[in-house]
């Protein structure tokens, strides 16, 4: 009987060190190049957008500008040549590339496409979804970075051709 019981004690711990390292992966699978690529291109899709595909160069100055951040988590643009979303996740919480990416989908409802216009409520915005669907970007580079003084999550995706083109629809 004591056989037993220790064959199925190794047996919960073994599947417990199985599962913990299984749960440690999601989190870091949800923040790949191809996690931010097929979440911008399911909401294009959903309007008849062309799909984006990863740029290194993009990404290289996504993730160099993310660093710059990590220090003090600011929504600050950076002011580069490409179009831009930021994200800010608060502390406590694993925030994802989902996360950021489903954010900027979300402003949808508060764009009408028939007027090329944000109907937006006070301090809403809609531009991280024009950004998002617009036509002519077709390559991103995001970066996500942990920020330091335990201040939360910096996400930032990069698009060129840079969209939000005054006067003119995204798709």
């Amino acid at each position: 009987m004591e056989v037993v019981s220790s064959k199925l004690a190794w047996f919960a711990l073994a599947f417990t060190v199985v599962a913990a390292a299984a749960a440690g992966r999601v989190v870091s699978a949800q923040n790949t190049a191809q996690d931010f690529v097929n979440l911008h291109n399911s909401p294009r899709a959903d309007v008849g957008v062309g799909n984006v595909a990863w740029n290194t160069t993009v990404a290289a100055y996504a993730q160099s500008y993310a660093n710059q951040r990590a220090g003090d988590c600011r929504l600050v643009h950076s002011g580069g040549p490409y179009g831009e979303n930021l994200f800010w996740g608060s502390a406590g919480y694993a925030w994802t590339a989902s996360n950021a990416v489903g954010s900027w989908a979300a402003e949808k409802q508060y764009y009408n496409h028939a007027t090329n216009t944000c109907s937006a409520p006070s301090g809403q915005s809609c531009g991280h979804y024009t950004q998002l669907v617009w036509r002519a970007s077709t390559a991103i580079g995001c970066a996500r970075v942990v920020c330091s003084n335990n201040a939360g999550v910096f996400i930032i995706c990069n698009y060129y051709p840079p969209g939000n083109v005054i006067g003119q629809s995204p798709y």
